[in-house]
């Protein structure tokens, strides 16, 4: 590993639509409160890579469930991609599009986290934080 990273974010257009310019300078921010959540909650404590690769699709979709491409043998890198909806991303909102980016991250984790019987209860809480109503 090139890297002391727990978590990394890349992305990829999948329309011809521009990428919010706000993206690449969110990304490093939330890569660093992933990675404290992740650290923090003994997500990565029995399992069976050391850190995860997510590359966010910007496309038309907002999926629920990751893409897998597996583990990397060389430096254990779980390699998951998820679809956004590139139309959630347009908003020029600081806050949105952190909360848009960190929904589907925490979607991808616990999806994973799932399918590798790794502990989620912080995951789950900091999702349902994000998703809940206001009254």
């Amino acid at each position: 590993m090139a890297h002391s990273r727990k978590i990394a974010f890349s992305g990829v257009s999948l329309t011809k639509a521009r990428v919010n310019k706000l993206i690449p300078k969110l990304m490093p921010e939330l890569q660093d409160e992933m990675e404290q959540l992740i650290v923090s909650s003994g997500y990565l404590n029995g399992a069976p890579f050391t850190w995860i690769g997510l590359m966010f699709r910007f496309g038309l979709l907002n999926e629920g469930v990751p893409h897998y491409q597996g583990i990397d043998n060389k430096d254990g890198e779980l390699v998951l991609a998820i679809e956004i909806d590139t139309h959630e991303l347009l908003e020029p909102n600081r806050e949105h599009i952190k909360q848009v980016l960190m929904a589907a991250t925490l979607k991808a984790l616990i999806h994973a986290g799932k399918k590798y019987k790794l502990p989620l209860d912080a995951l789950e809480d900091r999702l349902n934080q994000l998703t809940a109503k206001p009254d």
